[in-house]
């Protein structure tokens, strides 16, 4: 019996586990193997809907591709958000493929080499600076190619985020340009003639508290305005970050979107509209776009006691899903919802450990879990699975073949 909300948005066929419709085991036949990743496109739908319908209209949502860079699920995005970022050459090819135009695709991330920004200005994206030294290195480029660069400026902010999963800003960072600096930085770029768009701001990661994320967006609201102050034609592009995070285990409550909405309103209401009323506002979202709509699907092959607890070992692992093993930031690890997917309904009458099938102690996909009675064959689903899964994980680790990722 499934208690984390997070299996509640999936449909159910037969007693199984359905995505996009079809049941787990129907669609372990269709892909041909285990272990696999599945995307619902009907949640991701859903997900975008529920943000145009509570955030200020004005406000642009911007994929960040490196959450999910399946071709398929960034194809199907491109009908439905207002632009992308990119963080590699791949995702900017994956990204250029859709039918998005290419001054709706930013390209961020520090250390971009000269080839990397080569292909970025040649294809008209904006480049998003992380470093003074990028500006030179545009300006060689763009007299080379005989293109003026598109740039925004990504600030290392001065104030630190606390609550958050990853901190992205404050202190030192290899991610921006500090905040004090940045003034310098504007008149360097405005002197050499690339085209300043505006400002980027993104301080942290994986915020469920929307009190701590409202006073992000405002103190990110005052960075920017203070720093707009320094450039000297009208501001085009303000990009706020994200953070929103979801929830990954049951003490993990939602983010409350509204509240956050509503303080995003104020905000364009009473500050940023009347300063800066050529810019366009974008929110900068990957995790909390598709994280809920993926699961990650593997298959059962022994079961086994060891001096009192019982272990289900799988065909996956944390070679697929890092994230899940505790072992791609978690402080303490904490299980991510999982549950027998070809008996999704059946209620829990053990409490066993699942491993994946690598030659490593941390390859742990649940710790004291329960579940109902189950062996080889059986088909364990993880949930939360759509954002920094297959891409985020050691997939060449023992050298297992990879795992299929299908949309549905």
């Amino acid at each position: 019996m499934i208690r984390h909300s997070a299996a509640a948005a999936f449909g159910r066929h037969r007693g199984m586990l359905a995505v996009g419709g079809v049941d787990v085991a129907r669609l372990a036949e269709r892909v041909g193997t285990t272990p696999f990743f599945a995307y619902d496109r009907s949640l991701l739908d859903a997900r975008i809907a529920r943000l145009r319908s509570s955030l200020p209209p004005d406000v642009e949502l911007s994929y960040a591709v490196k959450a999910n860079p399946m071709p398929a699920v960034v194809q199907h995005l491109s009908h439905l958000v207002d632009s992308f970022d990119v963080a590699s050459v791949g995702e900017l090819r994956t990204a250029l493929d859709t039918p998005l135009r290419p001054d709706r695709i930013t390209f961020a991330g520090p250390g971009k080499t000269d080839p990397a920004l080569t292909q970025a200005v040649a294809a008209d994206v904006t480049v998003v600076l992380e470093s003074e030294n990028e500006v030179p290195r545009l300006a060689a480029i763009g007299d080379r190619l005989g293109l003026r660069p598109r740039v925004a400026v990504r600030v290392n902010p001065d104030f630190e985020v606390k609550g958050t999963g990853v901190r992205l800003g404050g202190g030192s960072q290899q991610f921006g340009v500090d905040a004090e600096r940045v003034p310098a930085l504007i008149r360097r770029i405005t002197e050499t003639g690339i085209e300043l768009l505006g400002l980027h701001v993104f301080a942290g990661s994986q915020t469920l508290h929307s009190e701590r994320l409202c006073e992000v967006q405002r103190r990110t609201v005052d960075l920017l305005l203070r720093l707009a102050d320094d450039i000297p034609v009208p501001v085009r592009y303000l990009n706020l970050g994200g953070g929103f995070g979801i929830p990954y285990v049951d003490r993990d409550a939602p983010l409350d979107l509204d509240a956050v909405a509503a303080n995003l309103s104020e905000l364009l209401a009473t500050r940023l509209r009347s300063r800066l009323p050529e810019a366009r506002v974008a929110l900068e979202l990957g995790r909390y776009i598709v994280g809920e709509c993926g699961v990650y699907v593997t298959r059962v092959v022994d079961r086994k006691v060891s001096r009192g607890t019982t272990l289900l070992v799988t065909d996956g692992g944390l070679h697929h899903q890092l994230a899940a093993s505790g072992n791609f930031g978690q402080v303490i690890r904490r299980n991510f919802p999982l549950a027998v997917a070809n008996r999704i309904d059946s209620a829990p009458t053990e409490t066993v450990d699942v491993v994946g099938c690598l030659c490593t102690t941390l390859d742990v996909l649940g710790r004291g879990v329960r579940l109902p009675h189950t062996g080889p064959g059986d088909l364990i689903v993880l949930f939360q699975a759509g954002a920094y899964g297959l891409t985020a994980s050691p997939t060449a680790f023992l050298s297992h073949p990879p795992p299929a990722e299908i949309l549905l």
